[in-house]
């Protein structure tokens, strides 16, 4: 094999499907690529053992599914390529975050146990899985009672979405599972675990994600505070080695060889989160370069020289985003999601005939209307909080919100006014950073969102900043092939990796001084409203126990429920982060 023939291949595990793509490692060129949907998608309305009911804010998946993806797109994404499978050198992957699962001591999943199979709790949480609320909520109590120095990392706040609240009602909801549990694992590194057959906890994740700052866990005593049996939570279940990102994890095993139709033994690369890796594939990797993974939901990443605390921050980590500098990371818990329920649930069949007969999407339907307003020209503001917020208050028991509606009011206007909540929510997060002392210079957009020019624009105009766009439509998947490559000793480091491998558009949008002067006033409109149902009034905390209350009251009784929408087919909501 000559080195000019040499390729990688990156796996992207999204919330819906994953990813693979083939990529040669002189110049980074994706050679060939492939999808593969998992079976049960995302698991919210019952359990498929059992057809047990959820309770509210569950979001389970089925490892089985993951391991598909090796088994289907890996192999594929191969053929596509022509490669010859002797000049792949090295595989890396990455996954939605967090996304956690209880297994035994060797990786077996509790939930494929006959005996836990119809425990909810036996099943990976997916990263939207927000019922923990209630733990983190008592965890970020405890650790602003107690001073515990690590909270300022995480912006003030743990999110329920994270590794410690979802242990955390793991153990107080179902012990005898907990118990059970010898292994508490973040998707990442399961599926690296089933590459080469070493467990290692990635940095990236552990940082972001498990609470792990400067070389430490949070300590026995605080959790111990939590929980009396959570106090040895961190050495019986959680802490092991911890690999740095481009490293190698392993050699493919001769099981995985077989699932991917790859050489056994090429390097495996540590794994990664979905949003951390695709800055190198967007060339990101510099102090002041906002990384924004659009898609189902939006990630903010970022690598800095500085270190802030930011408030509502998801966290800062050493190394966290690339090697040698301070990784920041921020996020939407719902952007294409929101757009997606909409178009589902609110618009006439009038608009989806009209759509159709122009050969539209509605999506696309919507924005060519919406596009052709003035700025504040519906009357209307929204939140963007339909899967709550995650940055900057940390606060999953938020919804959605829009003030201003008239019988007068059509449905691209109220499209707009989402579109203009999420690009408001970034704002937001940008403006978080720089009152940190963390300059934000430019925006960098990757994500199924792109497509969408109109929102782009839309996003430069109110953040006041040039954004400029990856170059491939598999970011992700391209970013855990840069690290493939460096994990097989192709490149020294991630960086210069990146600027071999990695593509983007700079400066594709600049902002239009007048409409952000426009933009501004809504703005002023929008942080009114952030701040009242944010930070003052209660009213969303409340609907929201109301909604449980009735939940119990109903009993979950069967055919109580609205039937499932698929809100992931339409352009706007292709999965790109958690």
């Amino acid at each position: 094999m000559s080195q000019g023939n040499a390729a990688v291949v990156g796996v992207d595990f999204g919330t819906l499907s994953g990813r693979a793509v083939v990529v040669r490692v002189s110049d980074g060129a994706e050679l060939g690529s492939a999808v593969h949907s998992y079976a049960h998608a995302v698991v919210e309305r019952e359990l498929p053992a059992t057809g047990e009911k959820l309770p509210p804010d569950w979001a389970l998946q089925m490892p089985g599914d993951w391991v598909q993806v090796l088994k289907t797109a890996v192999p594929e994404a191969l053929a596509a390529s022509g490669v010859d499978p002797t000049d792949v050198i090295g595989i890396g992957a990455d996954f939605t975050a967090c996304t956690v699962l209880p297994t035994l001591a060797d990786g077996t999943p509790l939930s494929d146990l006959p005996q836990f199979q119809e425990r909810k709790h036996a099943y990976p949480k997916l990263w939207k899985h927000h019922a923990a609320q209630p733990h983190a909520d008592r965890i970020n109590a405890l650790a602003e009672e107690r001073g515990e120095t690590w909270l300022a990392r995480y912006g003030g706040k743990i999110s329920s979405e994270w590794e410690f609240a979802k242990a955390l009602q793991l153990l107080e909801e179902d012990p005898e599972v907990y118990a059970a549990t010898e292994r508490w694992v973040e998707a990442a590194d399961w599926i690296i675990w089933q590459l080469c057959g070493t467990y290692l906890r990635n940095a990236c994740t552990a940082g972001y994600k498990g609470i792990y700052q400067d070389g430490h866990y949070p300590s026995r005593e605080y959790l111990a505070a939590l929980n009396p049996e959570f106090e040895t939570f961190v050495e019986d279940k959680l802490e092991h080695p911890i690999g740095q990102l481009g490293e190698r994890a392993g050699g493919l095993t001769a099981e995985a060889a077989a699932w991917t139709g790859l050489p056994e033994g090429i390097a495996v690369a540590v794994g990664n989160v979905d949003a951390h890796v695709t800055a190198p594939a967007a060339q990101a990797t510099e102090p002041g370069q906002m990384l924004a993974v659009m898609g189902t939901s939006t990630c903010h990443v970022m690598p800095s020289d500085r270190l802030g605390e930011v408030p509502g921050m998801c966290g800062v980590v050493d190394g966290g985003v690339v090697p040698g500098l301070w990784g920041y990371e921020a996020g939407q818990s719902g952007v294409g999601d929101i757009f997606g329920w909409f178009v589902e649930n609110s618009v006439p069949v009038a608009y989806r005939e009209a759509a159709e007969a122009r050969g539209l999407d509605l999506h696309e339907y919507l924005t060519s209307l919406a596009e052709t307003q003035e700025v504040g020209e519906h009357g209307l503001v929204a939140l963007d909080w339909h899967s709550g917020n995650r940055s900057v208050l940390v606060d999953h028991e938020l919804s959605g919100v829009i003030v201003g509606l008239t019988l007068a009011t059509r449905a691209e206007d109220v499209y707009r006014a989402l579109l203009e909540a999420t690009a408001f929510g970034t704002r937001t997060i940008i403006e978080a950073f720089e009152g940190s002392g963390v300059p934000v210079t430019e925006l960098v957009v990757a994500g199924g969102l792109l497509k969408n020019r109109f929102l782009m624009q839309m996003y430069s105009d109110v953040s006041r900043r040039p954004l400029s766009v990856i170059g491939s439509t598999q970011g992700p998947a391209l970013g855990s092939a840069i690290h493939a490559a460096v994990a097989a000793g192709a490149f020294p480091d991630v960086h210069t990796a990146a600027r071999a491998m990695g593509k983007v558009e700079r400066s594709v949008y600049v902002p239009d001084a007048e409409r952000a002067k426009q933009y501004d006033d809504l703005y002023a409109e929008y942080v009114r409203l952030h701040d009242h149902f944010g930070r003052g009034d209660e009213l969303l905390h409340r609907l929201r126990d109301l909604r449980r209350a009735a939940h119990l009251r109903a009993g979950r009784a069967e055919g109580n429920e609205a039937p499932e929408i698929d809100t992931t087919s339409a352009s706007l909501t292709e999965e790109a982060s958690a």
